[in-house]
This record gives structure tokens, sequence and C-alpha cells, in this order.
């Protein structure tokens, strides 16, 4: 009975982790030109009202962007997120905003 028990647990919570997943991706990709090569990698995912967003793009000087972002919606009409962007340089900038219907 408790290898019944434990089993469909396990079960369980492989279904719960395999659907957590699903809702996350990821994207490479490349170009190459006559200045160089650029690429872009970015990650991102959903769960439970909130979604979330990473990017990095390399030029082909090595110049490095990168941008990360939440938004999170609530029942009832509104969502709010945050986005933050830091450029070849280091220096940093930070949006955030709201919207409610």
């Amino acid at each position: 009975m408790m290898k019944t028990i434990t089993a469909a647990v396990l079960a369980g919570t492989f279904t719960l982790a395999a659907a957590a997943e699903a809702n996350a991706w990821s994207r490479d990709r490349s170009v190459s030109g006559v200045n160089g090569t650029a690429s872009m990698h970015s990650t991102g995912g959903c769960s439970g009202g909130s979604c979330s967003r990473n990017v990095t793009r390399t030029g082909p000087k090595s110049n490095t962007y990168s941008r990360s972002g939440t938004l999170t919606c609530q029942e009832g009409g509104s969502c709010s997120g945050s986005a933050t962007t830091t450029g070849p340089n280091g220096n940093t900038v930070t949006r955030q905003g709201s919207v409610s219907w």
C-alpha cells in the first residue's frame, strides 16, 4: 500500500514539474555579416499570473545589451510590470507601469 501511494505522489510531482516547465522557453539566434556576428539569447516563462523575460544581445564588436522584465496580472483587470535595460557601458534604465480596465 505504501509503495502505491509513494508512486502516485512521485507521478503527480513529475506531472506538476512538467506542466510548470511547459510555460518556460528560450531562444538563441545569431546573424553574421560584413561587420561580424551578432547574437541574441532570451529566456522567459509564465506562472501564477506572472510572466518574465530576459534578453541579452551581443553585437559584432562585443557590445552587450540586456533587458529583463516582469509582468503580473490580477483578477478583475489590472496588470503591472517593470523592465530594466542595461547598455554596453553598464548604464541602466528601469521602467515601471500599470494598467487597469
